[in-house]
């Protein structure tokens, strides 16, 4: 039931949101990304820019979107301030990011392979916002009215060497600076394998990859959005609003 006139879509994908939106909803899509290769297919106005230097002018957006892609932020909170500055009065924000439990069966295997073969373990796994910190990281960076769903989806594999694939072809591979620079040994790769069929292969022998999908929702603040009540100002006792019996408790 709402009209934004001007949207953006950060680290966007050709016919991924604007698309699917309907037309009567938003006014202009600007879609912006910080590879022009990967723009380059994308229809109406697009801008090169960083999620992290976010070249719009204060309160100039009435919506941005972001899909899976704020995970790579180098500071997040720092991003979804300036996406919050970026937004009008009223504005609105939704943005899905991979949380926490993303990959947890491969980062487990890694770790106890690499201890076990090698000299020690590494960060071969990108670290993922905790799903169920998203309203606060969105309070913290200055949203209201903050909502922070969290599904959890498992694809299949048949090997291991499947999942790497499809991580590589994502985009999704490790670019921690601190990551090990060694590659991993054919022996370790064995062992994980190894380990990810012994502690998480399913019944018909594949294998699971869990992908946490964080969606925050939060707006830029305006009077005439809900506000809680002050304390004490409340016209009905929450026993009648729930039809409950009230117990008092003693005082002593």
């Amino acid at each position: 039931m709402r009209r934004f006139p001007l949207a953006v879509e950060l680290a966007a994908a050709p016919g991924l949101v604007a698309e699917r939106a309907a037309a009567d909803q938003v006014g202009l899509w600007v879609q912006s990304g910080l590879s022009e290769r990967r723009l380059h297919g994308v229809a109406g106005p697009k801008i090169v820019a960083d999620e992290e230097r976010l070249p719009f002018r204060d309160a100039s957006l009435d919506l941005v979107v972001s899909v899976l892609s704020l995970h790579w932020t180098n500071d997040l909170v720092g991003a979804l301030v300036q996406i919050r500055r970026a937004l009008r009065p009223d504005g609105l924000f939704i943005g899905a990011l991979l949380g926490g439990a993303t990959l947890t069966e491969l980062r487990q295997c890694l770790l106890i392979a690499e201890s076990e073969v090698g000299s020690g373990a590494g960060a071969r796994v990108s670290p993922f916002a905790d799903g169920f910190d998203g309203a606060a990281l969105l309070q913290r960076a200055g949203f209201t009215l903050p909502v922070a769903d969290v599904d959890r989806v498992a694809v299949r594999y048949t090997h291991l060497v499947n999942l790497a694939a499809d991580l590589r072809a994502m985009g999704e591979t490790n670019s921690l600076l601190d990551r090990p620079r060694t590659g991993l040994s054919r022996a370790t790769l064995a062992r994980t394998a190894e380990l990810y069929a012994e502690r998480f292969a399913l019944p018909d022998g594949r294998i699971p990859a869990t992908f946490e999908i964080m969606t925050l929702t939060g707006w830029a603040a305006h009077e005439s959005q809900q506000k809680p009540l002050k304390p004490g100002s409340a016209r009905m006792r929450l026993a009648e609003a729930l039809n409950a019996v009230e117990h008092r408790l003693k005082r002593e």
